[in-house]
């Protein structure tokens, strides 16, 4: 399908219903968008969240991992 649209005064743009139906995208979806050799490219984007991990999160991740470890061997046959 090719569409041809018009860009609001703040860059902004609104995709067709079919495209927006046909790739599942909604109001609060994220697109990545990419400058290409042959133009802009638009595509459904997935963003998952990401923590940066302090020192004292690391250290009860290896807290948690010692004692489920440690529970593991308390009950194998010796």
């Amino acid at each position: 399908m090719t569409a041809t649209l018009q860009m609001g005064s703040r860059g902004t743009l609104t995709l067709p219903k079919k495209i927006r139906e046909k790739f599942g995208l909604a109001g609060d979806s994220i697109v990545s968008v990419e400058d290409t050799e042959e133009g802009i490219l638009i595509r459904p984007a997935t963003v998952f969240p990401m923590e940066i991990y302090s020192e004292e999160r690391i250290a009860e991740f290896d807290e948690q991992n010692n004692a489920a470890i440690a529970d593991i061997f308390k009950n194998q046959p010796a």
